[in-house]
């Protein structure tokens, strides 16, 4: 999606409130044709027109990352919903499928974005086959990879952006499974380790009749928890432009140590830092322990996810939508931008410099697993190819509403990365929500 972009050469075009565009790009340098089919709404009205009836001529085009061009256009397009545009236009246009010209080289079209490394856990999610039952109750379970930094890599890939996981499996079937569904979906591995003393971790997790979770959990000690600070590939951690971690990797040592070493290597190597909590309270030892341990590293962050009941858990059981006791409480100076995930709802942003919400995206649920994950991934994958994000409200919020498609997406599967969306994915849904 995008809104025209005001300058001062040319006009905005604020009552144009977005574009899309289709498969099949062909993004073309230097004065060639721009093909490509845009939706659009103007004054109430939904409208839709094509470069193959209409001319539009693309002076100049910067690619910015795997899925954001900016464009200047000149169109003589005329719709009977639309001004006659006979001046020059600028756009930043999300493009969530592009082909590229035959003129192009690869050079020409590589991307850009720095990658991403998600540290932590990534496990094996048995899920029931059915919904609303116990565990004892179930008649069957399928696995699933899962694992909530695991999935924010797998899931920041499939966005079109590099990822990579720095954590370890055992040296058992399922942690080599795990390391090949990675690669699958093209996430960097070389910060893999694996253990031939400890086995993968299990976590059965049972879905309510509502879509919501509960988990039981096989660890003890699993080999996620045994990572070491000696074992940290220290070169990928200097290269990250965005370094993503959970709290479950804080509970044990000698994890907790790698985990503390990975976020100083990655901060003095100038890189944004993302923090989702991930509550699993049953890992810890208590619950003053989590609150502790979680709050412990808070004033690190740049980035900050969170849901509503970890804010009701933080703050010893505050009102979570009081924007005052987000404020005073959760927000520190450090911090770039806090984000609360309200479901279905959609999410709340607070900066330095603003503060509002976003509305969400109305789907059926049919498993909830991997939502906050696929929602850290789509905003993660954003910031990444835009740093300056948080200083414009305008582009945040386009971020943001991103963010939650991606999450609405993924409640309508069952499992965590399986239901991770593909940008072809958002793309549909856009195109079907932009469709009269």
């Amino acid at each position: 999606m995008a809104h025209p972009t005001s300058s001062s050469e040319v006009r905005n075009h604020d009552d144009v409130v977005f574009l899309v565009i289709t498969a099949d790009v062909s993004i073309c340098m230097g004065g060639s044709m721009l093909q490509f089919i845009v939706f659009g709404m103007k004054q109430g009205f939904k409208f839709r027109f094509s470069s193959q009836f209409h001319r539009v001529t693309c002076h100049d085009a910067v690619t910015e990352s795997p899925m954001t061009l900016t464009l200047r256009l000149k169109s003589t397009v005329t719709d009977r919903f639309l001004k006659p545009w006979g001046e020059e236009i600028s756009y930043v246009i999300y493009c969530l499928r592009a082909g590229q010209s035959n003129d192009l080289t690869k050079e020409d079209c590589k991307e850009t974005s720095s990658v991403v490394v998600c540290f932590g856990e990534m496990l094996i999610d048995f899920v029931p086959m059915v919904g609303g039952v116990s565990l004892a109750e179930a008649p069957a379970f399928k696995k699933a990879p899962g694992g909530a930094p695991a999935n924010v890599a797998v899931g920041i890939s499939r966005l079109g952006s590099s990822s990579a996981f720095i954590g370890k499996v055992g040296a058992d079937e399922f942690g080599y499974m795990l390391a090949d569904i990675l690669k699958q979906n093209n996430v960097e591995t070389s910060g893999m380790r694996f253990d031939s003393n400890a086995r993968t971790a299990l976590a059965f997790v049972t879905l309510r009749a509502d879509g919501e979770r509960e988990f039981l959990f096989f660890r003890n000690p699993s080999a996620d928890m045994l990572l070491q600070e000696s074992e940290l590939d220290k070169d990928l951690l200097k290269k990250a432009r965005i370094f993503h971690y959970g709290s479950i990797s804080l509970i044990d040592e000698p994890c907790k140590s790698a985990h503390l070493a990975a976020m100083s290597i990655a901060k003095n190597s100038g890189c944004i830092l993302s923090y989702d909590p991930n509550l699993r309270l049953a890992l810890w030892p208590s619950a003053d322990a989590a609150r502790k341990g979680i709050m412990d590293i808070w004033d690190q962050a740049d980035v900050i996810k969170i849901s509503e009941d970890e804010i009701t858990f933080l703050t010893g059981g505050d009102d979570p939508y009081d924007d005052n006791v987000v404020l005073k409480k959760l927000f520190h100076p450090n911090l770039k931008l806090l984000i609360v995930t309200e479901g279905s709802q959609g999410c709340r942003y607070y900066t330095k410099a603003f503060k509002g919400r976003v509305s969400g995206v109305k789907v059926k649920p049919v498993d909830t697993t991997g939502a906050g994950d696929a929602f850290v991934s789509g905003i993660l994958h954003c910031i990444a190819s835009d740093q300056t994000i948080f200083q414009d409200e305008k582009r945040l919020r386009k971020a943001l509403y991103f963010a939650n498609v991606c999450g609405a997406l993924t409640v309508t599967q069952r499992g965590a990365i399986p239901a991770l969306p593909t940008k072809e994915a958002i793309l549909q849904f856009l195109l079907e929500a932009a469709v009269i």
